[in-house]
C-alpha cells in the first residue's frame, strides 16, 4: 500500500474515531404509563400518586436532587396547609413535611393560633437533607423511577401516547408512555409541544438564600452607623441597592439567613438560568466584603448558601381554564375543584418589595382541573407554578404547600387515565376525588346547584 492510501486510511479511522466520539450515548428505552417532568414540590406529589395509583412511573429532574424551590433554592418553609384554623391542603405534601419535622425533632406551628395577616408564622419550616432523602424513599415506595440529570429534548405522539427523548452529558433515552405530566415550573413540556404559553414583560425578582454566623454580639452594634456605612456603599459602587432587602440589623438578626433579591431571575432556559446564579452568588459575595470591613463584623462566617436561585415567575400554560385574580380572592369553586389553596396575593417588585393583598376572612380559594389541562391538549396535564392563572392568581397559587395539592391531583388524574385509555379531562371527577380522598387529599366538596 502506497503512502497515500495509507494516509487516507488513516484519516478516514480517525473520523470516524472522532465521530464516535461526540455522539451521544443511547440508555435502555423505557416503558412506563405515566412520566412526570420536573421534580419539585409538585412534582414529587404527583409521581407519588400516581405511583401509588397502580400506574408504572418514571419522574425526570434536570437537577440533582428533588424539591425545587424548597430544597435547590432554599426555600425550605412550605405553606400554606392551613386557613382560618383547620387544615385545608394535606395528602401526600402533607405527608412528607411532617414526616420530616418528626425525624428531625422539630416542632410544627401552632395553627390554632389566629395570625392575622403575619400569614408566615404558619410556614413550616423542613430540613432540606432530610426533606430530600424521606422524598425519595416515598418515590421509591410508590415504585417511582427517577431520572436525574436529564431534560426532554424531543417530545412525538404515538398511537398510545408519548414518545419523550431524554437527553443528558453525554448520553439519551428514550421514554415511551401513556400520559405526562408537566411540573416543570415554566411550561418546558407545554413548550416542547408548541402549546401556548403566558409571560409579561415584567417579571418578579428571584430569591437567593445563604445563611451568614456573624459571631457577635449583635446588641453592641450601632445599627444606624451599620446602615449609615451600607447606604454609603450603595452610593460608591460598592454594593447594589438589593444586596440587602431590608435594614441591615434586620438582615443579620433573621435567624442569621440572609437573602437578597435576583433582579429579572429567570429559570426559562439555560441563559436565564445561568445568569441568575452568577448574580446571586456575586451579590452574596459582596455583601460579605463588606460586612467583614465593618468594626465588630471582622469574623462574620459564611456557613451555608442555596444550590441555585430561586426563581418565582417564568411561563405559565394557558389552560382549559385560566384563574384569574378575582376567581382566586373570592374563594370559587367550581365542579371539578380538585384542591384548595392559601395564600395573599403576593407579586414581589425590585423597587417596593412586596405588599401581600390578604384574602378576607374565610376566603379559601380551590384550583378546578381544567386550569391543569393545557388548551387543546390530549394526554397531558400541568402543576405547580405553571398551572393556568393569571399573573396576579399565579403569584399566589405558585406557593408549595398549593404546588403540592396539583402535584397530587395531576398525578391523581394521569394514574386514571392511564388506567382507563382516556385523556385526563374524561376522567370521572368523583373518580378523581375519591383516590385523592383515598391517599389523604383534602377536595372541595361538589358545587350545590
Amino acid at each position: 500500500m502506497d503512502v497515500k492510501s495509507s494516509s487516507l486510511k488513516l484519516a478516514a479511522v480517525l473520523c470516524c474515531v472522532m465521530l464516535a466520539e461526540v455522539v451521544a450515548m443511547e440508555l435502555p428505552q423505557v416503558d412506563c404509563d405515566v412520566v412526570v417532568v420536573g421534580g419539585g414540590s409538585a412534582g414529587i406529589c404527583a409521581a407519588v400518586q400516581s405511583g401509588r395509583a397502580g400506574a408504572k412511573t418514571v419522574l425526570i429532574e434536570a437537577s440533582h436532587q428533588v424539591g425545587g424551590n424548597t430544597t435547590t433554592g432554599g426555600v425550605n418553609f412550605p405553606g400554606l396547609f392551613h386557613a382560618w384554623g383547620k387544615q385545608v391542603i394535606a395528602g401526600i405534601g402533607w405527608e412528607l413535611v411532617a414526616k420530616t419535622v418528626a425525624l428531625d425533632d422539630a416542632t410544627m406551628p401552632d395553627f390554632t393560633k389566629p395570625v392575622g395577616k403575619a400569614h408566615s408564622k404558619h410556614q413550616v419550616v423542613v430540613n432540606i437533607p432530610l426533606f430530600v432523602a424521606l422524598a425519595e424513599e416515598m418515590l421509591a415506595q410508590a415504585g417511582v423511577t427517577i431520572h436525574y440529570h436529564a431534560a426532554p429534548l424531543r417530545i412525538e405522539r404515538t398511537h398510545e401516547g408519548w414518545r419523550v427523548m431524554t437527553a443528558a452529558v453525554g448520553d439519551t433515552r428514550t421514554i415511551t408512555c401513556k400520559q405526562l405530566v408537566d411540573c416543570t415550573g415554566n411550561g418546558a413540556v407545554a413548550g416542547l409541544l408548541g402549546l401556548e404559553r403566558l409571560q409579561e414583560t415584567e417579571r418578579q425578582p428571584g430569591s437567593f438564600v445563604y445563611t451568614l454566623k456573624p459571631n457577635t454580639d449583635l446588641s453592641k452594634l450601632n445599627g444606624k452607623m451599620l446602615q449609615d456605612r451600607y447606604d454609603a456603599a450603595v452610593r460608591d459602587g460598592i454594593l447594589q441597592p438589593n444586596d440587602c432587602r431590608w435594614n441591615v440589623m434586620h438582615y443579620l438578626r433573621e435567624n442569621a439567613q440572609a437573602g437578597n433579591y435576583i433582579e429579572g431571575a429567570d429559570s426559562s432556559n439555560a441563559d436565564g438560568r445561568t445568569a441568575a446564579n452568577l448574580m446571586g452568588r456575586q451579590s452574596m459575595l459582596r455583601m460579605f466584603r463588606f460586612l467583614k470591613t465593618v468594626p465588630g463584623l471582622e469574623k462574620v462566617e459564611l456557613v451555608g448558601m442555596s444550590a441555585e436561585v430561586g426563581v418565582r415567575e417564568t411561563f405559565r400554560v394557558n389552560g382549559e381554564y385560566l384563574i384569574t385574580k378575582q376567581d382566586y380572592v373570592d374563594g370559587r369553586k367550581w365542579d371539578d375543584s380538585v384542591c384548595y389553596a392559601f395564600y395573599p396575593i403576593d407579586l414581589h417588585s425590585q423597587s417596593k418589595g412586596v405588599h401581600p393583598a390578604h384574602l378576607r376572612d374565610g376566603v379559601v380559594p380551590t384550583v378546578p382541573l381544567r386550569a391543569l389541562i393545557p388548551k387543546g391538549s390530549t394526554n397531558l396535564l400541568v402543576a405547580g407554578r405553571c398551572l393556568s392563572s393569571d399573573r396576579e392568581a399565579n403569584s399566589a397559587l405558585r406557593v408549595q404547600a398549593t404546588c403540592m395539592a396539583t402535584g397530587q391531583a395531576a398525578g391523581a388524574a394521569a394514574a386514571l387515565a392511564a388506567k382507563q385509555g382516556v385523556t385526563p379531562g374524561k376522567v370521572p371527577i368523583g373518580e378523581l376525588k375519591a383516590l385523592l380522598v383515598a391517599n389523604g387529599a383534602i377536595v372541595p366538596a361538589a358545587v350545590r346547584k
